[in-house]
Protein backbone atom coordinates (compact mmCIF):
# COMPACT_ATOMS: atom_id res chain seq x y z
CA UNK A 1 0.00 0.00 0.00
CA UNK A 2 1.49 2.99 -1.01
CA UNK A 3 2.06 5.90 1.55
CA UNK A 4 -0.68 8.97 1.13
CA UNK A 5 1.09 11.70 2.04
CA UNK A 6 -0.69 15.41 2.44
CA UNK A 7 1.47 16.97 -0.53
CA UNK A 8 -0.39 13.89 -2.67
CA UNK A 9 -3.88 14.69 -1.02
CA UNK A 10 -3.22 18.32 -1.90
CA UNK A 11 -2.04 17.86 -5.30
CA UNK A 12 -5.26 15.82 -6.22
CA UNK A 13 -7.30 18.27 -4.75
CA UNK A 14 -5.84 20.89 -6.58
CA UNK A 15 -6.64 19.16 -9.76
CA UNK A 16 -10.11 17.83 -9.02
CA UNK A 17 -11.66 20.12 -7.16
CA UNK A 18 -12.86 17.57 -4.27
CA UNK A 19 -12.74 17.69 -0.23
CA UNK A 20 -9.80 16.71 0.91
CA UNK A 21 -11.31 13.56 2.79
CA UNK A 22 -12.58 12.58 -0.71
CA UNK A 23 -9.25 13.37 -2.38
CA UNK A 24 -7.41 10.96 0.72
CA UNK A 25 -9.90 8.21 -0.16
CA UNK A 26 -9.49 8.05 -3.67
CA UNK A 27 -5.72 8.05 -3.25
CA UNK A 28 -6.16 5.10 -0.96
CA UNK A 29 -8.58 3.35 -2.89
CA UNK A 30 -5.81 3.61 -6.35
CA UNK A 31 -3.03 3.26 -4.27
CA UNK A 32 -1.80 6.75 -4.85
CA UNK A 33 -2.11 6.65 -8.53
CA UNK A 34 -2.91 10.30 -9.05
CA UNK A 35 -4.51 9.91 -12.69
CA UNK A 36 -6.70 6.71 -11.18
CA UNK A 37 -7.91 8.95 -7.97
CA UNK A 38 -8.85 11.55 -10.48
CA UNK A 39 -11.28 8.80 -12.31
CA UNK A 40 -12.31 7.43 -8.95
CA UNK A 41 -13.15 10.81 -8.09
CA UNK A 42 -15.41 11.24 -11.17
CA UNK A 43 -17.28 8.41 -10.79
CA UNK A 44 -18.13 8.67 -7.50
CA UNK A 45 -20.02 12.55 -8.64
CA UNK A 46 -17.18 14.00 -6.65
CA UNK A 47 -14.82 15.78 -9.10
CA UNK A 48 -16.74 18.30 -12.16
CA UNK A 49 -13.26 17.35 -14.59
CA UNK A 50 -9.58 16.48 -14.45
CA UNK A 51 -7.92 20.12 -14.03
CA UNK A 52 -4.60 18.44 -15.04
CA UNK A 53 -3.70 20.19 -17.97
CA UNK A 54 -5.11 23.23 -16.78
CA UNK A 55 -3.02 23.61 -13.53
CA UNK A 56 0.17 24.11 -14.98
CA UNK A 57 3.10 23.52 -12.78
CA UNK A 58 6.20 24.78 -14.72
CA UNK A 59 7.98 27.92 -15.19
CA UNK A 60 9.38 29.71 -18.33
CA UNK A 61 7.57 31.16 -21.05
CA UNK A 62 5.76 30.65 -24.52
CA UNK A 63 6.67 32.82 -27.20
CA UNK A 64 4.45 33.75 -30.73
CA UNK A 65 5.79 35.25 -33.66
CA UNK A 66 3.76 35.34 -37.04
CA UNK A 67 4.65 36.39 -40.89
CA UNK A 68 1.53 37.10 -42.94
CA UNK A 69 0.50 33.35 -43.89
CA UNK A 70 2.30 31.56 -41.57
CA UNK A 71 2.87 31.41 -37.49
CA UNK A 72 4.32 29.42 -34.85
CA UNK A 73 4.82 28.54 -31.08
CA UNK A 74 7.71 27.98 -29.18
CA UNK A 75 7.93 26.80 -25.15
CA UNK A 76 10.73 27.33 -23.28
CA UNK A 77 10.65 26.09 -19.81
CA UNK A 78 12.66 27.46 -16.36
CA UNK A 79 12.51 26.10 -12.92
CA UNK A 80 11.32 29.24 -11.01
CA UNK A 81 8.90 32.59 -12.22
CA UNK A 82 11.94 34.81 -11.65
CA UNK A 83 13.93 33.42 -14.54
CA UNK A 84 10.62 34.06 -16.75
CA UNK A 85 11.16 37.78 -16.53
CA UNK A 86 14.89 37.82 -16.66
CA UNK A 87 16.11 39.57 -19.90
CA UNK A 88 18.49 37.63 -21.02
CA UNK A 89 16.02 34.54 -20.89
CA UNK A 90 13.64 36.66 -22.73
CA UNK A 91 15.67 37.36 -25.12
CA UNK A 92 16.68 33.64 -26.21
CA UNK A 93 12.82 32.94 -25.83
CA UNK A 94 12.40 35.62 -28.26
CA UNK A 95 15.01 34.76 -30.58
CA UNK A 96 14.18 30.79 -30.51
CA UNK A 97 10.64 31.48 -31.92
CA UNK A 98 11.79 34.16 -34.61
CA UNK A 99 14.61 31.20 -35.66
CA UNK A 100 11.31 28.74 -35.59
CA UNK A 101 9.15 30.87 -37.62
CA UNK A 102 11.74 30.84 -40.71
CA UNK A 103 13.29 27.49 -39.98
CA UNK A 104 10.24 25.17 -39.12
CA UNK A 105 9.33 23.45 -35.53
CA UNK A 106 11.31 20.55 -35.16
CA UNK A 107 12.88 21.42 -31.80
CA UNK A 108 15.82 18.78 -32.47
CA UNK A 109 16.62 20.33 -35.53
CA UNK A 110 16.13 24.28 -33.68
CA UNK A 111 18.90 23.59 -31.17
CA UNK A 112 21.57 23.71 -34.43
CA UNK A 113 20.38 26.73 -35.76
CA UNK A 114 22.47 29.37 -35.33
CA UNK A 115 21.16 32.39 -32.81
CA UNK A 116 21.91 35.90 -33.95
CA UNK A 117 24.73 36.72 -31.38
CA UNK A 118 26.33 33.47 -32.39
CA UNK A 119 27.02 29.94 -31.39
CA UNK A 120 23.75 27.73 -31.92
CA UNK A 121 20.34 27.63 -30.45
CA UNK A 122 21.44 24.77 -28.22
CA UNK A 123 25.07 26.20 -27.17
CA UNK A 124 23.25 29.47 -26.14
CA UNK A 125 20.50 27.24 -24.03
CA UNK A 126 23.79 26.20 -21.78
CA UNK A 127 25.25 29.04 -21.75
CA UNK A 128 22.57 30.67 -20.13
CA UNK A 129 22.13 27.64 -18.12
CA UNK A 130 25.48 28.66 -16.44
CA UNK A 131 24.79 32.22 -16.58
CA UNK A 132 21.73 32.14 -14.75
CA UNK A 133 22.20 29.72 -12.80
CA UNK A 134 19.41 27.46 -12.92
CA UNK A 135 18.17 24.73 -15.48
CA UNK A 136 15.91 25.80 -18.71
CA UNK A 137 14.40 23.36 -21.78
CA UNK A 138 13.69 24.17 -25.24
CA UNK A 139 10.78 21.74 -24.81
CA UNK A 140 8.18 22.35 -28.21
CA UNK A 141 7.25 23.96 -31.17
CA UNK A 142 4.07 23.79 -33.47
CA UNK A 143 4.14 26.29 -36.80
CA UNK A 144 1.10 26.52 -38.81
CA UNK A 145 0.10 28.16 -41.97
CA UNK A 146 -2.13 29.13 -44.61
CA UNK A 147 -2.16 29.34 -48.88
CA UNK A 148 -3.83 32.60 -48.75
CA UNK A 149 -5.57 34.01 -45.14
CA UNK A 150 -3.64 35.30 -41.97
CA UNK A 151 -2.50 33.88 -39.00
CA UNK A 152 -3.54 35.93 -36.05
CA UNK A 153 -1.81 35.37 -32.47
CA UNK A 154 -2.71 36.36 -28.90
CA UNK A 155 -0.88 36.19 -25.47
CA UNK A 156 -2.71 35.60 -22.58
CA UNK A 157 -1.37 38.44 -19.51
CA UNK A 158 1.47 39.44 -21.69
CA UNK A 159 4.93 39.08 -19.55
CA UNK A 160 6.36 41.17 -22.73
CA UNK A 161 5.17 41.25 -26.29
CA UNK A 162 4.65 37.81 -28.03
CA UNK A 163 6.06 36.29 -25.25
CA UNK A 164 3.61 35.08 -22.02
CA UNK A 165 1.94 31.94 -19.94
CA UNK A 166 -0.80 30.80 -22.88
CA UNK A 167 0.25 31.42 -26.57
CA UNK A 168 -2.18 31.43 -29.41
CA UNK A 169 -2.15 31.10 -32.91
CA UNK A 170 -5.84 30.74 -35.38
CA UNK A 171 -4.66 30.18 -38.90
CA UNK A 172 -7.60 31.22 -41.45
CA UNK A 173 -7.69 30.51 -45.29
CA UNK A 174 -9.53 33.16 -46.62
CA UNK A 175 -9.28 35.30 -49.82
CA UNK A 176 -11.14 38.12 -47.48
CA UNK A 177 -8.96 41.53 -46.79
CA UNK A 178 -6.76 41.58 -43.10
CA UNK A 179 -9.49 44.17 -42.14
CA UNK A 180 -11.85 41.25 -41.77
CA UNK A 181 -9.27 38.11 -40.55
CA UNK A 182 -7.61 39.81 -37.78
CA UNK A 183 -10.63 40.92 -35.72
CA UNK A 184 -12.12 37.63 -36.49
CA UNK A 185 -9.05 35.60 -35.65
CA UNK A 186 -8.26 37.58 -32.51
CA UNK A 187 -11.64 36.97 -31.40
CA UNK A 188 -11.25 32.89 -32.21
CA UNK A 189 -7.71 33.47 -30.36
CA UNK A 190 -8.91 34.63 -27.28
CA UNK A 191 -11.50 31.80 -26.96
CA UNK A 192 -9.45 29.03 -27.70
CA UNK A 193 -7.05 30.64 -24.87
CA UNK A 194 -10.24 30.72 -22.17
CA UNK A 195 -12.33 27.32 -23.85
CA UNK A 196 -9.20 25.32 -24.16
CA UNK A 197 -10.40 22.97 -26.91
CA UNK A 198 -8.39 19.45 -27.02
CA UNK A 199 -8.81 19.32 -30.79
CA UNK A 200 -9.83 21.76 -34.38
CA UNK A 201 -13.17 19.42 -34.59
CA UNK A 202 -14.67 16.32 -33.46
CA UNK A 203 -13.86 14.19 -35.16
CA UNK A 204 -10.10 14.93 -34.69
CA UNK A 205 -9.96 14.47 -30.95
CA UNK A 206 -7.64 11.60 -29.21
CA UNK A 207 -9.77 8.12 -29.34
CA UNK A 208 -8.01 7.78 -25.72
CA UNK A 209 -9.38 10.62 -24.53
CA UNK A 210 -13.05 9.53 -25.61
CA UNK A 211 -12.77 6.48 -24.50
CA UNK A 212 -11.64 7.36 -21.15
CA UNK A 213 -14.46 9.75 -21.04
CA UNK A 214 -16.66 6.98 -22.08
CA UNK A 215 -15.36 4.35 -19.11
CA UNK A 216 -15.92 7.40 -16.63
CA UNK A 217 -19.45 7.73 -17.36
CA UNK A 218 -20.05 3.67 -17.61
CA UNK A 219 -19.06 3.56 -14.19
CA UNK A 220 -21.33 6.49 -12.79
CA UNK A 221 -23.97 5.12 -14.62
CA UNK A 222 -23.43 1.63 -13.72
CA UNK A 223 -26.70 1.01 -11.88
CA UNK A 224 -28.88 2.77 -13.85
CA UNK A 225 -27.63 0.08 -16.56
CA UNK A 226 -27.42 -2.73 -14.39
CA UNK A 227 -30.05 -5.72 -16.40
CA UNK A 228 -30.10 -3.72 -19.72
CA UNK A 229 -29.65 -5.22 -23.14
CA UNK A 230 -25.75 -3.50 -24.45
CA UNK A 231 -27.30 -1.61 -27.26
CA UNK A 232 -29.43 0.00 -24.95
CA UNK A 233 -26.83 1.06 -22.72
CA UNK A 234 -25.09 2.59 -25.43
CA UNK A 235 -27.68 4.62 -26.23
CA UNK A 236 -27.83 5.55 -22.78
CA UNK A 237 -24.41 6.80 -22.52
CA UNK A 238 -24.25 7.99 -26.18
CA UNK A 239 -25.99 11.71 -25.08
CA UNK A 240 -23.04 12.15 -22.58
CA UNK A 241 -20.33 11.45 -24.61
CA UNK A 242 -21.47 13.15 -27.85
CA UNK A 243 -21.63 16.26 -25.27
CA UNK A 244 -18.50 16.07 -24.62
CA UNK A 245 -17.10 15.66 -28.12
CA UNK A 246 -18.91 18.56 -28.94
CA UNK A 247 -17.82 20.80 -25.61
CA UNK A 248 -14.00 19.57 -26.47
CA UNK A 249 -13.80 20.08 -30.59
CA UNK A 250 -12.83 23.80 -31.44
CA UNK A 251 -15.22 23.80 -34.15
CA UNK A 252 -18.22 22.55 -32.10
CA UNK A 253 -17.55 24.33 -28.83
CA UNK A 254 -20.14 27.43 -27.62
CA UNK A 255 -18.03 31.27 -29.06
CA UNK A 256 -17.58 32.15 -25.51
CA UNK A 257 -18.11 36.02 -26.39
CA UNK A 258 -22.14 34.94 -26.64
CA UNK A 259 -21.92 31.73 -24.85
CA UNK A 260 -24.07 29.67 -27.67
CA UNK A 261 -23.05 30.11 -31.24
CA UNK A 262 -20.69 27.13 -32.00
CA UNK A 263 -17.57 28.87 -33.49
CA UNK A 264 -18.17 27.00 -36.95
CA UNK A 265 -21.22 29.44 -37.01
CA UNK A 266 -19.58 32.34 -36.03
CA UNK A 267 -16.90 31.67 -38.65
CA UNK A 268 -19.12 31.17 -41.25
CA UNK A 269 -21.48 34.09 -40.78
CA UNK A 270 -18.67 36.22 -40.51
CA UNK A 271 -17.49 34.99 -44.36
CA UNK A 272 -21.10 35.35 -45.26
CA UNK A 273 -20.70 38.92 -44.44
CA UNK A 274 -17.36 39.17 -46.22
CA UNK A 275 -19.30 37.66 -49.37
CA UNK A 276 -16.43 35.30 -49.17
CA UNK A 277 -15.68 31.90 -47.52
CA UNK A 278 -13.43 31.66 -44.59
CA UNK A 279 -11.80 28.30 -43.00
CA UNK A 280 -10.52 27.72 -39.90
CA UNK A 281 -7.77 25.48 -41.20
CA UNK A 282 -5.46 25.07 -37.73
CA UNK A 283 -4.72 26.11 -34.63
CA UNK A 284 -1.76 26.52 -31.86
CA UNK A 285 -2.72 26.49 -28.10
CA UNK A 286 0.04 26.41 -26.11
CA UNK A 287 0.08 26.60 -22.30
CA UNK A 288 2.77 27.18 -19.99
CA UNK A 289 3.90 23.51 -18.41
CA UNK A 290 0.54 21.65 -19.64
CA UNK A 291 1.29 18.12 -18.65
CA UNK A 292 4.64 18.75 -16.28
CA UNK A 293 4.32 17.82 -12.65
CA UNK A 294 6.42 20.39 -10.74
CA UNK A 295 8.24 18.50 -7.51
CA UNK A 296 6.99 19.81 -4.70
CA UNK A 297 9.69 22.24 -2.38
CA UNK A 298 9.75 22.55 1.63
CA UNK A 299 11.23 25.75 1.52
CA UNK A 300 11.66 25.50 5.12
CA UNK A 301 13.81 22.31 4.81
CA UNK A 302 16.28 24.01 2.10
CA UNK A 303 16.88 26.65 4.01
CA UNK A 304 17.36 24.20 7.15
CA UNK A 305 19.87 22.00 4.70
CA UNK A 306 21.47 25.22 4.26
CA UNK A 307 22.17 26.66 7.02
CA UNK A 308 23.61 23.29 8.09
CA UNK A 309 26.09 23.23 5.47
CA UNK A 310 24.12 20.07 3.51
Amino acid sequence: MAEITAAMVKELREKSGAGMMDCKKALAETNGDMEAAVDWLRTKGLAAADKKSSRTAAEGLVGVAVAGTKGVAVEVNSQTDFVAKNEIFQGFVRDVTAIALEKGDDIEALKNEAMPQGGSVGEVLVNNIATIGENQVLRRAKAVSVSQGAVIPYVHNAAAPGLGKIGVLVALESDAGVDVLEPLGKQIAMHVAAAFPLALSVDLLDPEVVEREAAILREKNAERTVGKPADVVEKILNGPIEKFKKENALLTQAFVMDGKTPVADVIAQAGKAAGTTITLKDYVRFQLGEGIEKEESDFAAEVAATAAGN
